[in-house]
């Protein structure tokens, strides 16, 4: 009898583990993911803009294999950091590509933080409001360090209940929409079809939707059996995602043009739901946004401090306290919010978006063929998937890249000079460090 409870203790454990491990995961992507790159996804591709969510989530299942097999052999709370160190030692790949990384996040934050903003305002009836969106995310992004404040306890608890809410919720606007529409998306159409560059690029935005999983691989020394729950959570974090991205895609080009979701790409989904659902449709689909929107900050805003804590453990960047009190992760998670604000003040949602996604897509590069290089055989990862997930990346980040050279080239220019000083900074710091 004592073994039978001790069996049950230790199933219902791992359970819960593992809910609330895809719970955290969740909570990061389905903030960006829906709310904040619906709109921006069909202004790349056009009609096809559902199918970028499913094109986005093939690229982001291949990236995934090469973080589930070190993780199997390797979990620990260090995540990408611990990952791109066993591939290339304590050096500038790892330090710089790991800032790449952080500063990505940091981006997503700031891009849910407008997102915030964008459907908060869809509530009121105000004129000029353009000056209220940062208003508002600088407002969230407050709300996100207080709550950070007295530690994970709290974030792992809010995770897991608003991933509930944010699931159900998002089920039952696609599901409305859907049933409203009977299914037809016939208004999903456009006067000028998009490219296949513009489709690839889309693509590459849209892996933001997904990159929240490897906030999951931040968990190895919390979850229980986490060699094998760590690669269980992922995927199936990012099997709810890629069915709810797609449901919502479905229902948003049921109800509007694409040229109506690209004119109010901040605010798609809200919307899309006035002419289906009506006032209080778009009452709900806010206050679902609202939801998911904070909940996915205060869940990054704790993955993205803890990893540059854990970068500062590693001796890989330089740290000051300027006079601060407490542990190392209090500090970084005042300097993460308070370039989160500078990013929410300065830069708008299609800047911000193909910023993260070069920065991330140029670190998930590293991380796979440091894995072919250098890993391989100890964890047993097959070229087979490796290789194609190199290709996938390349593909996109070249035809975003290229889109972006011909509509906005600031975005390159910015993140060229971003990628420079953040490796030229690290090169100064680990030789003056010696």
């Amino acid at each position: 009898m004592a073994d039978t409870h001790s069996h049950s203790d230790r199933y219902d454990k791992n359970s819960l583990s593992l809910f609330a491990t895809v719970s955290m995961g969740i909570g990061v992507m389905i903030g960006a993911g829906l709310f904040a790159l619906t709109g921006q996804l069909a202004e790349h591709a056009g009609s096809l803009f559902p199918f970028a969510f499913l094109s986005a989530a093939v690229v982001a299942g291949f990236s995934a294999y090469s973080y589930i097999k070190v993780c199997r052999v390797y979990p620990s709370a260090g995540g990408v950091a611990m990952i791109l160190q066993k591939c290339y030692g304590p050096g500038i790949v790892t330090a710089g590509c790991s800032l790449l990384m952080y500063f990505s996040m940091v981006i997503n934050e700031s891009l849910v933080a407008r997102t915030f903003g964008t459907y908060t305002l869809q509530l009121f009836d105000v004129g000029d409001r353009d000056w209220l969106v940062p208003v508002l995310g600088v407002g969230l992004l407050i709300l996100a360090f207080l709550i950070n404040l007295p530690g994970n306890a709290v974030v792992g608890n809010l995770s897991k209940l608003t991933a509930i809410v944010k699931v159900l919720g998002v089920a039952a606007f696609a599901g409305a929409g859907l049933w409203v529409s009977g299914g037809t998306f016939q208004a999903a159409h456009s006067t000028e079809e998009a490219s296949a560059a513009g489709f690839l690029a889309a693509t590459a935005i849209g892996v933001l939707a997904y990159k929240g999983f490897t906030t999951i691989t931040n968990s190895g020394d919390e979850v229980t059996e986490p060699k094998k729950n760590i690669g269980r959570a992922i995927m199936i974090s990012l099997l709810i995602c890629v069915a709810l991205y797609l449901l919502v895609g479905f229902a948003v080009a049921s109800g509007l043009s694409v040229e109506e979701v690209i004119k109010a790409k901040d605010y798609a989904l809200a919307e899309a739901a006035r002419p289906v659902l009506g006032r209080w449709g778009v009452w709900f689909t806010v206050g679902i946004a609202i939801i998911a929107t904070v909940s996915g900050v205060i869940a990054s805003v704790f993955a993205v401090s803890r990893m540059l804590a854990m970068l500062t453990e590693m001796d890989l960047v330089p740290h000051r306290h300027f006079g601060m009190p407490g542990r190392v992760q209090k500090h970084t998670l005042v300097y993460t919010i308070i370039l989160a604000i500078i990013l929410t003040i300065f830069l708008d949602l299609s800047r911000i978006a193909a910023i993260g996604a070069i920065f991330y897509i140029i670190m998930d590069m590293a991380v796979h063929w440091g894995v072919l290089r250098h890993l391989r055989s100890e964890v047993h990862a097959s070229i087979w998937v490796l290789v194609p997930a190199l290709i996938l990346d390349a593909v996109v980040l070249t035809a975003l890249c290229m889109v972006k050279a011909t509509t906005d080239p600031l975005v390159l220019i910015v993140s060229g000079i971003g990628i420079a000083l953040i490796f030229s900074g690290e090169f100064w710091f680990i030789r003056k460090k010696g």
